[in-house]
């Protein structure tokens, strides 16, 4: 598998997102999910990718399962600012200091360890200064609860005024062959200031896998459909024949699509680690697989021109007011 740099902070070349392990993506499996886990670690893979909101809190006790006893085996990050209750109600962002020393204890707690590797704000809190959040964070890493700080969909200049209360290692931010809209300004700053990027839905949340033909085709009890404009109506088709077009590529390479979709975002800098989530160990396999893909300037050629920047129809998230600040 290998492994890069992120700011500092040494993880695989690609990691483990454990979101859909636990809700969202359809009904779950925790004995499946663990051995997905252990699986993961097998294969190289031991970036793993958690938050506080995934659940709720669920996720983070699962992860904190499966890495008992190999702690020092795993690059561990986890995120907060998505503040919700037990019953999974939503309260809203919270950047505000004193959460952030809460939040940070409870994780510290249900994932059965002392320390997080990579701690990330996970959506801006646009009513408290980013350096009071940060300067919060910094002190976590002060006493030794964290090791790193990572920020997640945060905008160019929101970067730039966290990075100078504390260095950042990381910006996670969705980036795919879908959502190429960071390779603009937020990629760019992330490399300027020596700032490690993680692609989170590196997949297009599944659609560039080609599994799906139709809502239909999803698994019972997923709510991309209800939460995700690009799986609606008329944007579903028109992101098919997207999701096609990378098919195609992969078809004459003997490769899947979403083999293709992660080898070309693994091509596209040594900081950047993609996170593909999956709750099932094929799936992890069939995505490790993607390491060991060359692809020369030609293909790549090919592939920015099935797949341009804007081409995917329908905006991330139904409300996107929540990212990019």
């Amino acid at each position: 598998m290998g492994h890069r740099d992120l700011g500092g902070l040494t993880v695989s070349r690609m990691g483990l997102g454990c979101m859909g392990m636990s809700e969202f993506y359809g009904t779950t499996d925790e004995t499946e999910a663990e051995a997905t886990i252990h699986r993961a670690l097998e294969l190289g893979i031991d970036f793993l990718d958690t938050a506080d909101m995934y659940g709720p809190f669920t996720n983070e006790r699962l992860v904190g399962r499966a890495i008992s006893g190999r702690r020092d085996e795993v690059t561990l990050a986890t995120k907060f600012g998505n503040q919700r209750r037990e019953d999974g109600s939503w309260v809203g962002v919270n950047g505000r200091p004193e959460y952030v020393r809460q939040a940070c204890d409870a994780s510290l707690e249900r994932l059965g360890v002392d320390h997080i590797d990579l701690y990330y704000q996970h959506r801006v809190d646009p009513e408290v200064p980013i350096e009071e959040t940060v300067g919060a964070m910094s002190e976590l890493v002060e006493v030794g609860k964290v090791r790193h700080l990572g920020l997640s969909e945060a905008a160019p200049e929101t970067i730039r005024r966290a990075d100078a209360v504390h260095s950042i290692s990381a910006l996670q931010t969705e980036y795919s062959l879908f959502t190429r809209d960071v390779e603009d300004e937020i990629l760019p700053t992330c490399r300027e200031l020596g700032i490690g990027f993680v692609a989170y839905s590196p997949l297009g949340r599944g659609f560039l896998t080609g599994q799906y033909r139709s809502v239909e085709d999803l698994p019972e009890d997923d709510t991309r459909a209800e939460r995700f404009p690009r799986f609606q109506g008329e944007n579903f088709q028109k992101n098919l024949h997207l999701a096609d077009r990378v098919r195609e590529i992969a078809a004459e390479k003997d490769v899947t699509p979403g083999q293709l979709a992660l080898a070309w975002l693994l091509h596209q800098g040594d900081d950047v680690v993609p996170i593909p989530g999956t709750k099932r160990r094929k799936y992890l396999e069939e995505n490790a697989g993607a390491a060991d893909i060359e692809l020369s300037e030609s293909d790549l050629a090919r592939i920015d021109e099935a797949a341009p920047r804007g081409a995917a129809a329908g905006d991330r998230y139904a409300d996107m007011g929540s990212v990019n600040r």
